[in-house]
């Protein structure tokens, strides 16, 4: 289907007019961006196969060559890619990272996602001094253990050579009670941020009226 054929709430730029940025998912500000797909595919469809093959920090640091491997990219958008992300890392250059101490502070750096209706498992990647060095949305959809693995939460961490991470994600439902699956999940996780030497500082469920702490609960 092309984008014009999609009912206009649902097209990137007319979404992002109504509801913000913070309400797009990857794919949509990346097809904005773009403008055009390939042959045989449509833009967002275009998004998620390049954000498929550069996951995570990749897409914000490939240079122009590589992007021009990913099929559908030609040399004017892959320039576009790298002179968005250069010129993000230069005007957040000066920019004071956020101290998360409380989870409290994680709640409030969730506000796009605590009340979405789908369940979005996030991960804050912290320096020693606890000030943030990124987030990561690294999961959509119901969280389990197979969508959710270590690897997915530390292989950025150990790259980017951060002291701790505080995990977090939304329940849909407006409840702040653990499942049982939120339980292993966050015992697996702390299992091996131990192994890796990568403080799990917290984990919060995040509601659009509160937050739930394993950290206070006494979990962690």
């Amino acid at each position: 289907m092309k984008i014009k054929e999609l009912p206009k709430i649902e097209r990137p730029r007319e979404k992002l007019t109504k509801y913000g940025a913070g309400k797009l998912s990857n794919s949509e500000l990346l097809a904005i961006l773009l403008r055009t797909g390939g042959k045989g595919i449509n833009v967002i469809e275009l998004s998620n196969k390049i954000l498929h093959k550069f996951p995570g920090c990749r897409l914000a640091n490939a240079g122009v060559e590589e992007l021009i491997s990913a099929k559908g990219l030609g040399l004017s958008k892959a320039c576009e890619i790298v002179a968005c992300f250069e010129l993000g890392r230069r005007l957040l250059k000066d920019k004071q990272a956020a101290l998360i101490i409380s989870p409290r502070e994680v709640w409030e750096q969730l506000k796009d996602i605590r009340d979405n209706k789908k369940e979005h498992f996030a991960v804050f990647f912290l320096n020693t001094q606890n000030q943030e060095i990124q987030r990561e949305i690294i999961s959509v959809g119901t969280l389990n253990a197979s969508l959710i693995h270590p690897r997915e939460v530390f292989e950025p961490a150990v790259k980017n050579l951060v002291a701790s991470v505080i995990v977090a994600h939304n329940h849909p439902s407006g409840s702040l009670e653990p499942s049982d699956e939120d339980i292993n999940i966050t015992k697996r996780l702390c299992d091996a941020g131990k192994l890796l030497g990568i403080n799990l500082l917290d984990h919060v469920i995040a509601t659009k009226n509160g937050y739930y702490s394993f950290k206070e609960h006494n979990f962690l």
